[in-house]
């Protein structure tokens, strides 16, 4: 069927999706702030990325409703309260939010989308869908490490780079210190959860 996108479920959607990603952007930078004052730059990190690909998708999102440029558009909705006293918990509790956009939300959104004749809101959604998964994953493979204590050490010898500097050795744990750039081990990371890591 093909619906009126003014009078559409699609159209108010749209702003659900702005409003939910625009939360997370907020609720990754606060628990980046967390993470920071914990000692762990590197996961402070990790919530600062995200954060900033939820605002790519706000925006995305935001783009299609061009058309109403100017009006109030009422939705309902519910949005999570992250505010908890262990970074395991931010974690945690981002993996969740994540995997709600990938399982529910947004693959609802997108059947509507598609139900309602707008094929390429519909795709987008989808694809928005899918990164969430990968966020989700991401988080829950942080939290699992946190969880385990195994954060800072390794079963085996490893590759760890220093987030700050650069610095990169290889042993089953980061040193306390960056012999770099005196950073604390807190900035540290395996070296296949950096960003922009070249496969050799």
């Amino acid at each position: 069927m093909s619906v009126d996108f003014a009078q559409s479920e699609t159209k108010k959607n749209l702003l659900r999706a702005f409003a939910g990603e625009s939360q997370a952007k907020n609720r990754y930078t606060f628990s980046a702030g967390f993470a920071k004052k914990q000692g762990l730059p590197c996961i402070q990190m990790v919530f600062l990325f995200t954060a900033s690909q939820e605002e790519a998708h706000a925006k995305a999102f935001y783009d299609h409703l061009k058309p109403f440029a100017g009006e109030n558009i009422a939705i309902d909705g519910a949005y999570p309260i992250d505010l908890y006293t262990t970074v395991a918990e931010h974690l945690r509790s981002a993996q969740h939010n994540e995997y709600q956009e990938y399982e529910h939300d947004y693959t609802a959104f997108a059947h509507t989308a598609k139900e309602e004749g707008f094929p390429e809101i519909s795709h987008l959604f989808s694809q928005i869908a899918r990164i969430e998964q990968i966020h989700g994953d991401r988080f829950g493979q942080f939290a699992d490490l946190i969880e385990q204590g195994k954060l800072f050490i390794s079963d085996m010898s490893c590759q760890w780079m220093c987030l700050n500097c650069g610095y990169v050795v290889t042993a089953q744990r980061p040193p306390e210190q960056c012999p770099v750039c005196k950073h604390e081990q807190g900035y540290f990371v395996r070296m296949e959860m950096v960003p922009w890591q070249m496969k050799k």
